[in-house]
């Protein structure tokens, strides 16, 4: 049986090239509605926030409106009471005993006062947080409308590209089977310790893609002759000359017009 040929070291970049590509896509895709999910998750935290702050307001209302029922009671238990000592004032045997009713009726009078200050009171905190509701319900609506917008932009972007993205990860999974364990390995090191997930950039005008640091020239050389892998000593990315980046991009394009 004929040996496996090793691939050389310019078919392994190429390889690593197409990984990256068809991963920066799908890295693309995600950043596409990365911040929608997110948004759309806080919106429905206001939204429950809100719901919570106008039934707490509900319930305060309830509370104060039988408040104010108790009060009414009172009101009409202490009007009882001062009709029942006036009548009793009438058949007194002497001026202590019409002394002690006048005071159970001032006392009765200063009751009645108290409780028509605490419903004024009352009346005009519920009229407070009637304004609390309609502003927070008035809110509520706002961003219910804004959730339901984001929703459906959400829903139209998943639609659009949760088919690309399938089979780009197929197509990554695909390409990771041509390229060694130990060379995968180093790829997905680097792609997670740098912020934008490139693990392999061209030379760009004498120096790494996206780096202001020049590479010097015998490096370029280099890796322009795609002999050995070479990684920046700034970022630790890998790197590849301008020229076979142009060609793996070409190529990687019309597969994926063609998803």
């Amino acid at each position: 049986m004929a040996k496996k040929k090793e691939p050389t070291v310019e078919e392994k970049l190429r390889a690593l090239y197409d990984l990256q590509l068809i991963d920066s896509r799908i890295d693309k895709i995600k950043d596409i509605r990365g911040e929608l999910p997110l948004e759309v998750r806080d919106l429905e935290d206001e939204i429950e926030g809100l719901n919570k702050r106008i039934e707490k307001l509900d319930n305060s209302l309830g509370e104060l409106n039988d408040q104010i029922s108790e009060k009414k009671n009172l009101i009409e238990e202490a009007k009882s009471l001062m009709k029942k000592y006036t009548e009793q004032q009438k058949n007194v045997r002497n001026n202590r005993e019409f002394d002690s009713l006048t005071k159970e009726t001032e006392y009765q009078e200063l009751e009645i006062q108290l409780a028509e200050k605490n419903i004024n009171e009352f009346k005009a905190q519920i009229e407070l947080k009637n304004e609390s509701v309609e502003s927070v319900k008035t809110t509520l609506s706002e961003k219910t409308d804004h959730l339901k917008h984001k929703k459906s932009e959400l829903d139209t972007i998943l639609k659009e590209t949760e088919k690309e993205e399938n089979m780009l990860l197929k197509k990554s999974e695909d390409y990771k089977k041509f390229i060694e364990e130990r060379l995968l390995f180093a790829y997905g090191k680097i792609r997670g310790n740098v912020k934008n997930g490139l693990a392999i950039v061209p030379i760009e005008r004498g120096a790494a893609g996206g780096s202001y640091f020049t590479i010097p020239p015998q490096i370029q050389m280099e890796i322009a002759a795609r002999k050995k892998i070479i990684t920046d000593e700034h970022s630790g990315r890998i790197l590849v000359d301008e020229v076979l980046a142009n060609e793996q991009k070409e190529k990687m394009e019309k597969l994926f017009s063609s998803i």
